[in-house]
C-alpha cells in the first residue's frame, strides 16, 4: 500500500478514484505548521531562524496521517506545485519525521488520470529553493507586522496593524481618493449633428432613435455571450440612415476638449449651424484584425470574473479551487499564458469539428507573458479537457462553478481561434467652417468573437458618396465635465499591483480581504473607499517608514523572492538587507516620535462644554473626532462630518437644479422657500419647511436611458431599505419598473 498526501479532501477523493486500490490518499487540510500566533517566532539574532509550531487544527488530522504512515511502502507528497505547496510538503516531512530517503515529491498542473499517473512515475525531491522563497516571504511579513503593529498601537490607536504588501495596496487606494478629492472638474460642451440622407431608406425607423428596449439575459448572456440569442440589458434600437456626427474642427483646426466651455458658446455654434448646408467631405474605410486574447492568468481571471460575473477576487479563487480539485481546470495560481501541446491540440480539434475550418488558424497561437516576474514554466488556467463544453458538465457543477468554468473554457478556446476582421468607417462632414466626424464599424468575420464576446456590435453608417448632401434632423448640445480617474475596484487594483510588480498570483485575493477585514477600506458599489483610520495609518507609514510602502522597493523585494526561488539569492541575505536598517530606523522613531505628533491637531475653537480648554482633533480606532484639550477633566467629544466628494454627474445635476430654483423659489404647497438638496437618491429641490412640508421636485438626468416599460421616465439608481442598489423608473410610483442590472445605452 502506498500513501499519497495532498492538501484538500476534495482533491484526495478525486485522485483516489484515479489511482485505485494500491493507494491511500489523505489530506493535510492545508498548512500543518506555522509561526506561533502570540509571539514573533523569528530569531533575529540567529540568521532569522523561524520557530514553527504544529497548528492546533491540524493535530488530529496529523495523527491520522501518522497511523497510515506505518503501513505505507512509499510516501508521495502531492501538494500544489507552487511555493506554498512546496513549503507544505517540506513541513510534512518534519512533522511526520520522514527522512530524505522515505518520501517522493510529485507535482501536476491538472487533476486528470493521465497527469496523476505520469506524476507518480516521475517523482523528485523537495525543491528547497522554492521552500526558502516561501519562508522568506512569511518571515518578512511576520517581521514587518510584529514590529510595526505595536508601534502603531503606541503612536496611533490600539488594534491597528501593518503589512508589507497590504499597506502598499492601501496607499494606492488612499492616493487615488485624495486625487479625486482635489480634482476640480472643468465644464465643456459637445455638439452632435444628427444627420439623414436626403433620400432615406423607406424602411428605416426614425421614430425610436435614442429610445431603448429592455431584454432579459441568460447565464451565458451575463458574461457577454449570446448562445440563445438573448442580448443582455438595455439595447439601443439602431437607425441605419441616422448619422450621429461630432463637431471636431472649426476653420480646419481641431477643437480642444475644453474649448467650448459654456452653454453660451455652444448655443452660438448651434445658431450658426441651424440653417447650414451639410455635405460629405471625406470617407475612409480601413480593415483591421482583432486578435484573440491570451488564456487566463490568475490576475486576468480575477479581473474578468469581477467585470462579467461580479465575483470578488476571494470568491473567484474559491470557486476556481473547487473546479481544480474536481479535475475540471488546471492549477489556478499562475502568472503564465503558456498552454501545453496536448491542450492546444484538443482546442484546435474542437474548433475544427464544432466551428469549422475557417475559424482555425494555420498554426497554433502562442502567447508570451508580459507581466513582471512571470514563471513561464507554468501553464495558463484552462479546462483539462477542451472538448467538454460548459453545457456538457453543467449538471455536475454548482451555478457559480458553471459560470466560472464557462468563462475559462470560452477564453481558452477563443485563444486558439482565428482573429476577427473589423472594418472601421470614418465619415467627415462639412457645414460652413465647421467639420464633423462620424464613426462606424462592421464585423466582417467574427473569428474568436464567435466563442468569446467582447460586447462589440456593428455601428451602422449608411452608404454615402463624397460630396453627397445630408439633411439636418437636429443638433444636440451636451454638457460634460472632466472627471478624475475612478476609484479602484478589485479588478483594477489587481491590475495596478501586477503592473507595478507587487504581489504574486497567490497573494492578490488575500490582499483584498485583509485590507477590508482591518477596516482600512470599505467597498461601496464595488469600489474601494479608504476609511479615516486607513488614511492615518497610510500617512504614518509614508512619512516615517517610506521604504515599507515604497512601490519600487516592494517590487524589488518580490523580484528578490523570485531570485531565491530560482536559486540565485540566499534567503537570509535578502531578509538581512531589509531588516537591519528597518530595525534601526524603527528604534529611532520609537524614541523621537510622540503620539501627539500623529493623533492631535490644534484648532482655533474653544471647548463648548468647559469653556476653558481648546478643541483639538484627536485620532481613535475609528477615525478622527473633536475633543477637549482638558481631557480627562472635560470629556467633550464630537464626530467630524466627512466632506462629501461629489461626482461630475452630481455637480451637473446641481447646476441644473440651481437653474430650476430661479423659477421655483416658493413651495407650491406651503409657500415656504425651496432649496437645492442632495441625498443618496439624487439631486432635488426640497421645501425649506421640511419635515412639516415634504414637497420635492426631482432633477432628472437627461443622459440616463428611457424606461423600457413606460417610455416616459428615466432609468435611475435607487436603494432598497437595506441599502442595496437597484435601477428603477424615475416616474415611480406611476411606473413600477425595476431591475438589479445597471442599464446600458
Amino acid at each position: 500500500m502506498n500513501l499519497l498526501i495532498v492538501e484538500s479532501p476534495a482533491k484526495a477523493r478525486t485522485i483516489e478514484g484515479y489511482l485505485g486500490g494500491d493507494f491511500q490518499v489523505l489530506s493535510s487540510f492545508g498548512h500543518i505548521r506555522d509561526l506561533p500566533k502570540k509571539k514573533i517566532g523569528v530569531d533575529t539574532e540567529n540568521n532569522y531562524q523561524p520557530e514553527y509550531h504544529i497548528l492546533s487544527k491540524a493535530r488530529a488530522n496529523l495523527a491520522k496521517i501518522k497511523t497510515a504512515l506505518g503501513k505505507a511502502d512509499k510516501i508521495y507528497l502531492a501538494t500544489d506545485y507552487d511555493r506554498e505547496g512546496e513549503a507544505i510538503a517540506w513541513h510534512l516531512t518534519h512533522a511526520l519525521g520522514v527522512g530524505n530517503q522515505k518520501y517522493l515529491r510529485i507535482t501536476f498542473s491538472e487533476i486528470t488520470q493521465s497527469a496523476i499517473k505520469n506524476a507518480v512515475k516521475n517523482p523528485r525531491k523537495i525543491d528547497m529553493d522554492l521552500v526558502d522563497a516561501q519562508q522568506a516571504r512569511r518571515i518578512l511579513d511576520r517581521l514587518v507586522g510584529y514590529k510595526l503593529s505595536p508601534f502603531l498601537w503606541k503612536k496611533v490607536a490600539r488594534g491597528l496593524s501593518a503589512g508589507r504588501v497590504q499597506s502598499v495596496a492601501v496607499r494606492l487606494i488612499v492616493e487615488r481618493e485624495r486625487e479625486i478629492e482635489e480634482f476640480k472638474p472643468d465644464e465643456y460642451w459637445e455638439v452632435i449633428a444628427n444627420l439623414l440622407k436626403d433620400e432615406p431608406d423607406p424602411e428605416a425607423n426614425f421614430g425610436v432613435s435614442g429610445r431603448v428596449r429592455w431584454q432579459g439575459s441568460s447565464s451565458a448572456a451575463s458574461i457577454g455571450l449570446h448562445p440563445r440569442g438573448k442580448p443582455r440589458g438595455i439595447q439601443a434600437i439602431p437607425n441605419k440612415d441616422l448619422i450621429k456626427a461630432k463637431l471636431i474642427t472649426v476653420d480646419g483646426k481641431p477643437i480642444k476638449k475644453l474649448e467650448i466651455n459654456s452653454q453660451k458658446k455652444s448655443e452660438k455654434i448651434k445658431n450658426d449651424l441651424e440653417k447650414a448646408k451639410y455635405a460629405v467631405s471625406k470617407i475612409s474605410d480601413k480593415e483591421r484584425l482583432m486578435h484573440s486574447p491570451a488564456p487566463y492568468r490568475t490576475a486576468t481571471l480575477q479581473q474578468d470574473a469581477a467585470h462579467k460575473l461580479r465575483f470578488s477576487a476571494k470568491k473567484t479563487m474559491f470557486v476556481a479551487q473547487k473546479l481544480y480539485e474536481t479535475g475540471h481546470i488546471s492549477y489556478m495560481r499562475t502568472d503564465s499564458t503558456n498552454l501545453s501541446a496536448e491542450a492546444i491540440k484538443g482546442a484546435r480539434l474542437y474548433i475544427k469539428e464544432k466551428l469549422g475550418k475557417k475559424y482555425l488558424p494555420e498554426a497554433a497561437n502562442i502567447y508570451k507573458t508580459k507581466n513582471i516576474g512571470a514563471q513561464e514554466a507554468h501553464e495558463a488556467i484552462r479546462p483539462t479537457n477542451p472538448k467538454l463544453g460548459p453545457e456538457e458538465i453543467k449538471n455536475n457543477l454548482s451555478n457559480e462553478e458553471f459560470k466560472l468554468y464557462e468563462l475559462i473554457w470560452r477564453r481558452m478556446i477563443a485563444s486558439q481561434c482565428q482573429s476577427a476582421k473589423i472594418s472601421d468607417r470614418r465619415i467627415e462632414v462639412q457645414a460652413k467652417e465647421y467639420g464633423f466626424m462620424a464613426l462606424g464599424r462592421t464585423i466582417n468575420f467574427d473569428g474568436f468573437l464567435r466563442v468569446y464576446s467582447l460586447g462589440l456590435k456593428d455601428a451602422f453608417l449608411p452608404e454615402l458618396k463624397k460630396g453627397e448632401a445630408l439633411k439636418l434632423k437636429n443638433l444636440d448640445l451636451s454638457q460634460k465635465f472632466t472627471q478624475p480617474r475612478p476609484r479602484f475596484s478589485e479588478a483594477s487594483l489587481v491590475r495596478e499591483l501586477e503592473k507595478k510588480g507587487i504581489g504574486r498570483p497567490s497573494t492578490y485575493a488575500p490582499i483584498m480581504s485583509t485590507i477590508e477585514d482591518r477596516q482600512y477600506v470599505k467597498k461601496i458599489d464595488g469600489y474601494f473607499h479608504p476609511e479615516e483610520i486607513g488614511k492615518v495609518v497610510n500617512d504614518v507609514l509614508v512619512e516615517h517608514f517610506p521604504e515599507v510602502v515604497d512601490y519600487n522597493f516592494t517590487a524589488k523585494m518580490e523580484g528578490d523572492l523570485d531570485k531565491i526561488a530560482d536559486g540565485k539569492l540566499k534567503w537570509v541575505a535578502v531578509i538581512d538587507e531589509f531588516f537591519k536598517p528597518f530595525a534601526k530606523h524603527l528604534a529611532l522613531k520609537e524614541k523621537t516620535l510622540k503620539r501627539e505628533d500623529i493623533t492631535h491637531q490644534k484648532t482655533t475653537k474653544k471647548c463648548p462644554d468647559c469653556k476653558k480648554g481648546e478643541v483639538i482633533i484627536k485620532m481613535g480606532r475609528y477615525g478622527r473626532f473633536y475633543a477637549c484639550s482638558n481631557y480627562p477633566e472635560c470629556v467633550y467629544k464630537e464626530k467630524i462630518k466627512k466632506k462629501e466628494v461629489l461626482s461630475a454627474e452630481t455637480k451637473k445635476l446641481q447646476l441644473k437644479a440651481e437653474e430650476l430654483l430661479k423659477k421655483n423659489q416658493k413651495c407650491k404647497q406651503c409657500k415656504a422657500g425651496m432649496a437645492v438638496r442632495t441625498s443618496r437618491y439624487g439631486v432635488f429641490l426640497g421645501c425649506t419647511n421640511y419635515p412639516k412640508c415634504r414637497n420635492i421636485i426631482p432633477i432628472e438626468d437627461e443622459s440616463a436611458p428611457y424606461c423600457p416599460k413606460c417610455q416616459k421616465g428615466r432609468v435611475v439608481k435607487r436603494f432598497t431599505k437595506k441599502g442595496k442598489i437597484f435601477w428603477g423608473c424615475s416616474k415611480y410610483p406611476k411606473c413600477d419598473f425595476a431591475s438589479w442590472m445597471k442599464p446600458k445605452l
